[in-house]
C-alpha cells in the first residue's frame, strides 16, 4: 500500500479529468502570475543596479530629475535639454569629481540611439569588443550587440543616422558613419546603443546648419560661431569620495544653471512607483491561489463522499486510517507538483515573450527567459501549502471514517 500510494493517488486524481484539469489550471495561473512577478522584479532590479554601476550623479539641464536619470542612464526618455560645453567642463574640473563622461544625444539608427561620448563610457561598464576596434576619429562608430544583431551591420559597413531619438526623423544622408567595432553582449545599456565620438554628433548637426553655397571665409566664421556654442546633453559623474554626495548636488543645483540628480534616489522612487502596480498584480495572483485552493478543497471533499466504498475496501485490505488520509494528501501533492512545474514554465514563457516584444521595439530587454532567481523557490512552497491546506479537512474526514458505518450504512 505504501509503495503504491503515489500511483493510486495519481489514478484517483485523473478519475475525474475535467475537475482535475480545472483545479490544475487555476493553480497554474496563480503560480505563473507570482513566478512572473518574482522573475520580472529580480531582473529589473539587477538591470538597474548594473546600469547604475559607477555612476554617482547625472548632470544635465534643469527639469525633472527622474527624466534626467531615465534619459542619461537608461536611455528610456527624452533629455530635458542640452548644456553648454563650458559648463560641462566646469563640472568636470570640480575638485569633488573624479570622472566626467559626456553624452551627446540627438540622432538614432532604426530606433537605437546614437550617443556621442568618450571611450571612458566603454570602461565604465567593462565593455569589450567582439571584433573590430573602438572609434579613432569622428564619424566612426561602435555598435552594441543588440544593435548589430537587429540592424545586420558589421565592421566596415556604413550607415546614416536619422534626426531625433525615435524612428521617423530626417535622415542625415551627407554624413555617413563607418562601423569600426561591435561590442560583446554585456547585459547592460550599451547593448542597445550606437557609440561614437562626441565630435561626430557636432559634425552631423553642423552640416545641417551649413549652407553649401557659403564662401570659405563665411564657412570659417560660421564654424567659429558653432564652436563657441558647443553643447553636450548629459554628463555622468563619479565622485572622488562618498562625502561629495552631500555637497556636490547642492553646488550644481544652486550655483550653476544645471541640475544634478542622484541615480540611487530616483531609481528607488521609480521602483516604489512600479511596486504599487505589482502589488495589484500580486493581489490578483493571490486571489487566483485562494480560488484554486477552494476548488481543490471542494473536489477532495466530494471525493471522500463519492469514494466511501473504495475507502471501506482499502480499510478491509488492511490500510490504517493514516494511509487513507495520506491518499488524499498525495492527490493534493500531485496537483501542487504539476502546477508548480507548469507555473514556472509559463512564467519563463511570458518572460521570453516580453523579451522578444521589447527587443523588437528597440527597447531594453529588462525581462528575459532563462533566469532562475532564488526567490522562485517559493513557488512550489506556495503550491504545496495551498494544495495541502485545501486537502487538510478532507484528509481528516477520511482518517475519521468508521469502516463499520461504511459497510453497514443502516446500522
Amino acid at each position: 500500500m505504501t509503495n503504491g500510494l503515489p500511483r493510486l493517488a495519481w489514478q484517483y486524481l485523473w478519475a475525474r479529468p475535467l475537475t482535475a484539469a480545472l483545479n490544475l489550471l487555476l493553480l497554474t495561473l496563480g503560480l505563473a502570475s507570482i513566478a512572473f512577478l518574482i522573475l520580472a522584479r529580480d531582473q529589473v532590479d539587477r538591470a538597474f543596479e548594473r546600469d547604475l554601476a559607477g555612476i554617482d550623479a547625472v548632470v544635465g539641464a534643469k527639469g525633472s530629475p527622474m527624466q534626467l536619470i531615465l534619459a542619461g542612464v537608461f536611455h528610456l526618455d527624452v533629455p530635458p535639454g542640452n548644456i553648454p560645453l563650458a559648463e560641462a567642463r566646469r563640472i568636470a574640473e570640480h575638485p569633488q569629481v573624479a570622472q566626467f563622461i559626456p553624452l551627446s544625444l540627438g540622432d538614432n539608427l532604426q530606433g537605437w540611439r546614437i550617443v556621442g561620448t568618450t571611450t571612458d563610457y566603454l570602461s565604465l561598464y567593462g565593455a569589450t569588443l567582439a571584433h573590430g576596434a573602438p572609434w579613432q576619429a569622428p564619424m566612426q562608430a561602435v555598435l552594441g550587440d543588440a544593435v548589430a544583431r537587429g540592424s545586420g551591420l558589421d565592421v566596415g559597413a556604413r550607415f546614416v543616422g536619422a534626426h531625433g531619438l525615435g524612428v521617423g526623423g530626417a535622415v542625415h544622408d551627407s554624413t555617413p558613419y563607418e562601423v569600426t567595432g561591435v561590442l560583446r553582449p554585456c547585459g547592460c545599456v550599451l547593448d542597445r546603443l550606437v557609440l561614437t565620438a562626441t565630435e561626430s554628433v557636432w559634425f552631423v548637426h553642423d552640416e545641417m546648419h551649413t549652407d553649401k553655397d557659403l564662401s570659405a571665409d563665411e564657412r570659417a566664421e560660421l564654424q567659429a560661431a558653432l564652436d563657441a556654442e558647443r553643447e553636450i546633453t548629459i554628463g555622468l559623474v563619479r565622485y572622488r569620495s562618498p562625502l561629495a554626495a552631500a555637497s556636490f548636488p547642492r553646488f550644481v543645483n544652486s550655483i550653476t544653471p544645471l541640475q544634478a540628480a542622484a541615480p540611487a534616489v530616483e531609481v528607488t522612487r521609480l521602483l516604489s512607483l512600479i511596486g504599487q502596480g505589482t502589488q495589484v498584480l500580486r493581489a490578483l495572483a493571490g486571489v487566483l491561489l485562494v480560488v484554486a485552493a477552494l476548488s481543490v478543497f471542494i473536489a477532495l471533499w466530494s471525493a471522500v463522499r463519492e469514494r466511501r466504498a473504495d475507502l471501506a475496501l482499502l480499510r478491509l485490505l488492511g490500510a490504517p486510517p493514516r494511509r487513507v488520509a495520506a491518499l488524499l494528501l498525495a492527490e493534493a501533492a500531485w496537483l501542487a507538483l504539476l502546477a508548480s512545474a507548469l507555473g514556472l514554465l509559463a512564467a519563463q514563457g511570458l518572460a521570453a515573450l516580453a523579451g522578444r516584444w521589447w527587443g523588437d521595439a528597440a527597447l531594453p530587454t529588462l525581462v528575459q527567459a532563462g533566469a532562475w532567481p532564488p526567490a522562485l523557490a517559493w513557488v512550489p512552497v506556495l503550491a504545496a501549502g495551498a494544495a495541502l491546506l485545501a486537502a487538510g479537512l478532507p484528509a481528516l474526514a477520511a482518517y475519521r471514517v468508521d469502516v463499520h458505518t461504511l459497510l453497514n450504512p443502516r446500522s
